[in-house]
């Protein structure tokens, strides 16, 4: 099964802090697939709150989504989801 990919925009005022990073995790937990965040070279576990802050992504940052498993397309909608509806902060 090849791995699913889609760039998504940080659209969100304060970028991926504590509380965007919590609701990734909480999101992606739900789904049995692999989900991976690529930003600047540094590619991340999605269930791993402290992977996700690393990263330091700010407004504007484009970062990159990979899913694998048996539910990788709903695991990629609904981040896309929750990254379009700007983590509920605006």
């Amino acid at each position: 099964m090849p791995d699913i990919t889609k760039d998504i925009q940080v659209v969100n005022s304060l970028g991926v802090h504590a509380r965007p990073a919590a609701a990734i995790v909480q999101c992606v937990l739900r789904f049995e697939s692999d989900v991976f965040i690529t930003f600047n070279g540094n590619r991340v576990n999605a269930k791993s709150i402290m992977g996700l802050l690393t990263l330091a992504a700010t407004k504007g940052s484009r970062l990159k989504i990979s899913c694998s498993g048996p539910d990788a397309e709903a695991a990629i909608r609904a981040i896309d989801d929750l990254f379009t509806s700007k983590f509920g902060e605006e």
